[in-house]
């Protein structure tokens, strides 16, 4: 399934879950599972809570997704396509050679 699909999906899913609101409350998704993202890579790092790394991936993955979906809520409340957003910025994003042009990856 193409992301673009899914983010149709999220958007019926999100309105017959949660009712029309404001993208603020998508905003305030992605933070928090940015949130835990970081949290379980710290407990990993400092090995405790006993997060193996079979713990981690699973937490971490769950995370990564979540924040997909929140963004896909959040272009949605502002009627944008997160696949063509994802698209565009890679398409400048991958000609960048940093090790070659250290200053700005484009040019000196």
């Amino acid at each position: 399934m193409r992301l673009r699909e899914i983010q149709k999906e999220q958007s019926v899913w999100a309105v017959h879950n949660f009712g029309p609101r404001e993208s603020i409350h998508a905003l305030l998704g992605i933070q928090e599972e940015v949130g835990e993202l970081s949290h379980v890579h710290l407990k990993f790092l400092q090995k405790i809570r006993n997060y193996s790394q079979t713990v981690f991936e699973d937490k971490a993955r769950d995370a990564i997704g979540d924040i997909v979906i929140y963004l896909m809520d959040y272009c949605n409340a502002q009627g944008w396509d997160l696949e063509e957003i994802v698209t565009a910025t890679w398409t400048t994003v991958k000609i960048r050679d940093w090790k070659k042009f250290p200053n700005n990856g484009r040019t000196e």
